[in-house]
């Protein structure tokens, strides 16, 4: 079965856009040529061709060209041609077309607005297989060759893929491309894939890792990658194409139900849809007018939220004023303790003084003291009790 579709927006109502490839050379100049008269035949109303832009590494980047237009009932369009380096040699381009209501495929294709509607101008490539939007593609003859092809084109995201097998080899009445009979809105974003009769048995094949099949003689129109939501193989696989001229009802509804689903935005043109709508230069007076409105707009707000900022900012600041104030004053009426006495540094005479002192008294001979030591005052022999005589004269 097909993958689910991914979390991607779906393409709004009011977009048509295309991918592809022009092959030739001097895109920029077909373009411009291309604009250039549809403005002078009054079918634009204007075209811009903004400055150039630069790769990071220097080299020439993208190309842009803007046109707007009106449609029947007066609705205006606006559109964006992306020109940038294929890797595949040539030039891819990017085509973005909103209108201010949602779009008729009744209405002309924008590509024809930026391209020439010459077939013999090669600017009509699908971007992801290389093969053309308004002819016939007939799938190779190899096996190997098959099964890539419809792999690269059911994988696709951007232009709408069918295969149509022939039960029978078909004359010049059946060779008519699907193109020519769908509305001016499909004719070049559906690529056309041819299958020959002995061919059915490998597309089918290569058809079963999407889930689809091409009945004999019929047709299908692949899911794309992811695939939009509300597909049923069943619904958009056509019985019997009949290749003889006669226009082929079936395979139309099948291909414009398709456009019709909900199908999801390319990732790719994500960035160039928000481009579209807010780097869009080619303005009327009356638009710039409302642009120049809404940035004074976006100024006054600006400037009014840096008012309240430095408001805020303001107040806060006083706030820490006051409070480092209140601070102050309290640490004012509790009395500072006397900040703590320094030693004085040891003179280094008193050191030597209590050196010598020390080394004196090292130095001494101990005192020698009787055994019973008398106390100060006491007379001679009172210590054993003798009569002291006196002097000169004797006892009797």
């Amino acid at each position: 079965m097909p993958p689910s579709p991914s979390a991607r927006p779906t393409t709004p109502p009011t977009l048509w856009a295309a991918r592809g490839r022009h092959v030739g050379s001097a895109a920029e100049d077909t373009v411009r040529h291309t604009l250039e008269r549809l403005k002078k035949d009054l079918v634009l109303d204007d075209f811009l061709e903004p400055p150039d832009e630069q790769a990071a590494d220097g080299l020439p980047g993208r190309r842009v060209f803007e046109a707007r237009w009106k449609v029947p009932e007066a609705v205006t369009v606006r559109a964006r041609l992306i020109l940038e380096p294929g890797s595949a040699g040539g030039q891819e381009w990017t085509l973005l077309s909103e209108a201010e209501e949602a779009w008729d495929l009744g209405w002309p294709s924008p590509a024809t607005m930026f391209w020439p509607d010459d077939p013999d101008v090669t600017w009509d490539r699908d971007a992801a297989t290389g093969l053309r939007l308004r002819g016939i593609n007939a799938l190779p003859d190899d096996d190997k060759a098959v099964r890539r092809l419809i792999k690269e084109s059911g994988r696709s995201p951007w232009n709408i893929h069918v295969v149509v097998h022939e039960a029978m080899t078909t004359d010049h009445r059946g060779r008519v491309p699907l193109a020519r009979r769908l509305p001016p809105g499909l004719r070049h974003r559906v690529v056309e894939h041819r299958a020959a009769p002995q061919q059915l048995r490998v597309v089918n094949w290569a058809l079963e890792d999407f889930g689809v099949q091409v009945p004999r003689g019929g047709a299908v129109v692949l899911p794309g990658t992811p695939p939009p939501a509300g597909y049923d193989a069943d619904a958009f696989s056509v019985r019997t194409v009949f290749l003889d001229g006669s226009e082929p009802t079936g395979l139309i509804e099948a291909v414009t139900s398709f456009d019709a689903l909900d199908r999801p935005l390319p990732g790719d043109a994500v960035a160039d849809l928000a481009s579209l709508r807010e780097e869009w230069r080619l303005l009327t007076l009356q638009e710039e007018l409302e642009r120049e409105r809404r940035l004074v707009a976006m100024y006054a707000e600006a400037l009014e939220a840096m008012t309240q900022s430095r408001d805020l900012y303001r107040e806060a600041a006083e706030r820490a004023a006051e409070a480092l104030a209140g601070y102050r004053e309290s640490a004012g009426a509790v009395p500072a303790a006397p900040p703590p006495a320094e030693a004085s540094p040891a003179s280094p005479l008193r050191g030597l003084t209590r050196t010598l002192e020390r080394f004196r008294g090292a130095t001494r001979p101990p005192r020698q003291q009787s055994r019973t030591e008398t106390p100060p005052g006491t007379p001679p022999g009172a210590e054993t009790g003798e009569t002291p005589r006196p002097p000169g004269g004797t006892t009797d």
